[in-house]
């Protein structure tokens, strides 16, 4: 009895052991995100992606994709959300990433917001004026491509550069007449300002804009399983909103968890939501965005920031900078 009494002992010790040991070993990964109201927010809520990798994530929250490229070059953020203007930037720079879909294409979900009674109802009238932005960003991309479109020159315009949150509170104290930059700092200023244009308008006129997912190529290529369930279950987050937008209303549960964990206002997210575009997995890639046109929108990107004196120069190639490996497996699946 006291032999059998001890074998079971020790198979029980054994199991808890394991447990134990497989608990210690879950391995924590930093995803980086800039908090936008999108429906990965619901899933993440939910810890589907820890469910889906097997990753304990940290979800790291950046104010600016500058913010991002100095947290993936020093290796502490491997996954991260990144603009398309950062992300030619950093890929110029030699950064070891990779874009392995797309987040969204950013519409009206970023745009340029004057303030009422400054006088400024067409880009024209921006000149001597101070605009607030994220410097570096897709919105400053946006608000660059703005003032080409117009002719308007940057020197004429006093561009001065704050996270959002800054930006915000300069709006507030009068201290700034224009703000290019996205949710939910862009609802604070639609409080007492006006949507000049949005990057929608700025898409159309030749300077396009996107959100992509990015990581890096040796950490994708230890940790393939895991990159294949991250990116299907960002795809069927985004799904979910796809199948049904209207159901995403302000008294609904996924939007309300969205205000919660980015602050905000429950009736502003469905607003944003529609200024953005999600694209299913299948359309990134039959259309080639993880190919051929994302590698030459992120050089269009970059030849616009040398242009614009942001970077020293462009590469000639940016195929190495997309991949559709991950989200090809994904869609098999």
């Amino acid at each position: 009895m006291i032999n059998k009494l001890a074998a079971v002992f020790l198979v029980g010790l054994t199991a808890s052991g394991l447990a134990v040991g497989a608990a210690a070993a879950q391995e924590t990964v930093i995803v980086g995100h800039f908090g936008n109201p999108t429906p990965d927010q619901v899933a993440a809520a939910d810890a589907k992606f820890e469910k889906a990798t097997g990753w304990k994530i940290d979800w790291r929250k950046f104010a600016a994709g500058t913010d991002v490229i100095a947290a993936m070059a020093s290796g502490d953020v491997n996954v991260a959300e990144l603009g398309s203007s950062p992300m030619a930037i950093a890929a110029t720079q030699g950064l070891d990433l990779q874009m392995f879909m797309v987040a969204e294409v950013i519409g009206t979900a970023e745009s340029l917001i004057v303030r009422n009674g400054s006088g400024i109802e067409t880009l024209a009238d921006l000149k001597g004026k101070r605009i607030g932005v994220p410097i570096g960003s897709t919105s400053h991309f946006s608000l660059m491509g703005a003032l080409k479109h117009a002719g308007v020159d940057p020197s004429d315009v006093t561009i001065m550069n704050m996270s959002p949150d800054q930006l915000v509170a300069a709006w507030q104290q009068g201290a700034i007449d224009a703000g290019f930059v996205w949710e939910p700092a862009q609802g604070k200023l639609m409080e007492d300002g006006t949507r000049l244009v949005g990057a929608d308008k700025t898409a159309e006129w030749g300077y396009p804009t996107f959100d992509a997912w990015v990581v890096n190529k040796d950490f994708a290529e230890s940790h393939k399983e895991a990159m294949i369930a991250f990116t299907k279950t960002m795809a069927e987050a985004n799904g979910d909103y796809l199948a049904d937008p209207s159901k995403w209303t302000a008294d609904s549960e996924p939007v309300k968890t969205i205000a919660e964990r980015t602050g905000a206002a429950p009736d502003q997210v469905p607003a944003v939501l529609a200024g953005y575009t999600f694209l299913p997995l299948k359309e990134q890639i039959d259309s080639g965005w993880l190919g051929e046109k994302g590698a030459a929108a992120v050089k269009s990107t970059a030849e616009f920031l040398q242009s614009a004196g942001r970077i020293d120069g462009a590469a000639d190639d940016y195929s190495a900078s997309v991949t559709e490996e991950y989200a090809k497996a994904a869609a098999s699946e």
